[in-house]
């Protein structure tokens, strides 16, 4: 658990928390520039949506964020990645626009997602929901913070009533019917769906396949500062800024929740379901 005494990260440039925190509203107002409006979009070579949204808000955040921080490595999911990155004790790692799809459908749920990677953790994020105006920062041992509130992640222990966002295969999963899961509406952005489990929102997220570093980064340190936990099936925590930045399946949720819901991932995953994020 953080300091109980940590207070809200500042908005000083200065610190990382702040400058992310800058970047990301800047970067809210590009995409809502594109949003409701005729987008240009095509579809990349794993089958999933790219628009010019997504380029613009990558150009700035890159621009604004490298400017001020040459040091800091860089990988987003809209840049071409390089090992460059892996020689840098820093990185930024970006999710120009977190939930595409949801973005160019009209919906409410995409986030841009922010953090700073320091020897492979998370140590500053920022996760923005514009469309919401709804401001997630967190800073590594000063706790996660929605506005001027302090957030925590619930302390239910058991599965049973919990409230729990991810891919129906998992949600609608017989064993999750069972141990009388309730299941949450679906959350397209992968970090938003984390940033509610850090709000105690929800009780647990999950991803069965496939999540990028982009994806999780900055919704880890939330989920941690705020109490919870989000890990890798093994209970090990994710480690970020590896020469291959995808990940096998994750959980979050409060710490007293956890291993029920590791388990529960388990028995869904070894029935042969397979993956939606």
């Amino acid at each position: 658990m953080p300091d109980d005494n940590a207070t809200l990260p500042g908005t000083d440039l200065g610190t990382d928390t702040g400058l992310l925190e800058a970047a990301a509203r800047e970067a809210g107002r590009i995409a809502l520039g594109y949003f409701d409006g005729s987008v240009k979009q095509w579809t990349k070579g794993d089958n999933s949506p790219v628009s010019e949204a997504d380029l613009a808000v990558d150009r700035f955040l890159r621009t604004r964020l490298s400017g001020e921080r040459p040091d800091y490595g860089w990988l987003s999911e809209e840049s071409a990645d390089t090992s460059e990155r892996l020689a840098r004790a820093s990185v930024f790692v970006v999710d120009p626009i977190d939930g595409t799809r949801a973005f160019l459908r009209g919906a409410d749920e995409w986030t841009i997602s922010l953090a700073v990677v320091t020897e492979g953790r998370p140590t500053a994020a920022a996760v923005y929901c514009p469309r919401r105006d709804e401001m997630f920062l967190a800073a590594k041992g000063r706790g996660a913070w929605l506005g001027g509130t302090r957030l925590s992640t619930a302390d239910r222990a058991g599965l049973g009533g919990a409230r729990l966002a991810g891919p129906r295969k998992v949600t609608g999963h017989q064993a999750a019917r069972s141990a009388g899961i309730e299941a949450a509406p679906v959350v397209p952005s992968l970090a938003y769906r984390i940033a509610l489990v850090s709000a105690g929102r929800l009780d647990g997220a999950a991803s069965t396949s496939g999540p990028s570093d982009w994806d999780l980064a900055g919704a880890d340190l939330l989920v941690h500062e705020a109490g919870g936990r989000l890990s890798q099936l093994s209970g090990d925590p994710v480690l970020y800024n590896r020469d291959h930045p995808v990940h096998p399946p994750i959980a979050a949720s409060g710490a007293p929740l956890h291993g029920a819901l590791l388990s529960l991932l388990k028995t869904t995953l070894s029935d042969r379901s397979t993956a939606d994020a």
